[in-house]
């Protein structure tokens, strides 16, 4: 009698593991897609980089391994498409303080700090499994794909406003010039492996870029 009662009692229980299973199981498109790119980043959080599995990740959003490598075909692009979803924005206003120097400093700083959010670990593994241009710039502006390079529209915006201010002459200022600041963060990044510091960033701006714009 009590071994009945017990396996009525235990039949709802079953019930509802079932169909949070059945639940599970149904999830489709952006739904599905959402939940592996947040079980990506919270591993990418957790273990780390080299730690980090397609197995882990499927298990950890409640899905199968062949789930996830017909969105993503290995862990690079997986980890990519969670970076962009995940990481802030590196450039969201441009910034406008009055001053040449101190715009120039503060947008640097703030795609400083993106790269610092991504992590010097996740940034070596994917240099070292997948070392091409488009990655290279996703880690400099975190771009989305289908947008304008960001920082190439933040510089020209932050040198007109100078130029208004009579601080620059902007036709004076080649090209090279205006993707310079990019380019050495990149530099930066490729040689040092390490994340980049206030003090890189402070000569990179008064050593470099400032004089070429000024002469």
């Amino acid at each position: 009698m009590d071994e009945q009662n017990s396996d009525q009692l235990s039949q709802p229980s079953q019930s509802i593991d079932d169909k949070a299973h059945r639940t599970r199981t149904r999830r489709r498109g952006g739904i599905l897609e959402d939940a592996i790119l947040q079980a990506t980043w919270n591993e990418l959080c957790e273990v780390g980089y080299a730690h980090l599995t397609m197995e882990g990740v499927a298990t950890r959003a409640e899905t199968n391994k062949a789930v996830v490598y017909r969105r993503w075909p290995n862990k690079v692009k997986l980890v990519v498409a969670a970076l962009k979803r995940h990481v802030p924005k590196s450039i969201n206003d441009v910034p406008d303080t009055g001053d040449l120097r101190n715009d120039v400093l503060i947008l640097l700083r703030e795609i400083a700090h993106s790269l610092q959010t991504i992590g010097a670990e996740t940034i070596h593994g994917l240099m070292i499994e997948y070392v091409g241009k488009d990655l290279i710039s996703f880690l400099a502006q975190i771009k989305r794909p289908g947008t304008e390079n960001k920082f190439t529209v933040a510089i020209m915006t932050i040198l007109r406003n100078a130029e208004m201010r009579g601080e620059v002459t902007l036709e004076k200022i080649s090209p090279r010039i205006i993707s310079l600041p990019a380019d050495l963060l990149r530099y930066e990044l490729l040689m040092t492996h390490e994340p980049i510091s206030d003090k890189v960033i402070s000569e990179i701006v008064d050593d470099i870029f400032l004089p070429l714009v000024h002469s």
